[in-house]
C-alpha cells in the first residue's frame, strides 16, 4: 500500500499562519516549523553549555519538526479563537488528536513506532520522561518564534502586532526558563535590526 504521509507533510507550506492579522511578511507552517527547530536546538545548547543541563538537542529538533504536523488537516487556528473559552480549546484538542491519528495511519506500519511519539501518539499512550522534558523546550521555542515574528513585524512599522507582542512577551516570562531569558538577552535583539545595522559600518 502506498503511503501519503510525506505528500501531506509537504503541504504544510500551504497553511498560512497569523490569518486574522495584517502581515507585512506572510508566513506558512513549514517556515515556522523550521524556525522552531532552529530555536529548540539553540535553547538546548544554551541549557547544556550555560546552565549545565543534559538536553538531547538532536531529539528536540526532531520533535520540533513534527510539532505542528496536524495543522495540515486542521489549519492554523488563531490563538484568540482557540483560547476563546475552555470548551473551544477542549474541542480543538479533540480535533487535533483525531488529526494526529489520521496522519499516523498514513505512516507505513513498519515505521509507526518511530513516528507515533512525534505525532503525540506514543506506544502505550505515555511519552518518555525525556520527550516530556524536551517538548517543554519545543513549546518554549514555538512561543519564542511567535515573539520574534512580532518583533519583525513591529520593526517594519506594523502596529497590528503590538498587542500580540506584549502578550507573547508576558507568556515567555511566565515560563521562567533561563534558556529563554538568555536567548532574549543575547540573541533576540538583532531580530529587530535592519540589514545595514546587522552589517555594521563599512
Amino acid at each position: 500500500m502506498d503511503s501519503h504521509f510525506f505528500a501531506y507533510m509537504y503541504r504544510l507550506k500551504y497553511i498560512e499562519r497569523w490569518s486574522l492579522m495584517r502581515n507585512t511578511t506572510k508566513e506558512n507552517v513549514a517556515e515556522h516549523t523550521f524556525h522552531v527547530a532552529l530555536l529548540a536546538h539553540m535553547l538546548c545548547s544554551i541549557g547544556n553549555r550555560v546552565y549545565s543541563q543534559s538536553y538531547n538537542a538532536d531529539r528536540a529538533v526532531t520533535l520540533a519538526l513534527f510539532h505542528d504536523a496536524t495543522e495540515v488537516f486542521t489549519g492554523d487556528i488563531p490563538t484568540p479563537v482557540k483560547h476563546h473559552n475552555p470548551k473551544m480549546l477542549a474541542s480543538f484538542r479533540e480535533i487535533e488528536a483525531m488529526a494526529a491519528e489520521r496522519l499516523l495511519g498514513m505512516v507505513p506500519a513498519e515505521l509507526q513506532d518511530d513516528y507515533a511519539p512525534l505525532l503525540g501518539k506514543p506506544t502505550g499512550g505515555v511519552l518518555s520522561e525525556e520527550d516530556e522534558r524536551l517538548l517543554r523546550l519545543v513549546k518554549a521555542a514555538d512561543l519564542l518564534d511567535a515573539y520574534l515574528k512580532c518583533v519583525s513585524e513591529m520593526s517594519g512599522g506594523n502596529r497590528e502586532f503590538q498587542v500580540a507582542m506584549g502578550q507573547t512577551e508576558a507568556a515567555l516570562q511566565k515560563l521562567n526558563s533561563p534558556e529563554v531569558e538568555w536567548f532574549l538577552t543575547h540573541m533576540a535583539p538583532s531580530l529587530g535590526m535592519s540589514l545595514d545595522e546587522l552589517s555594521g559600518p563599512l
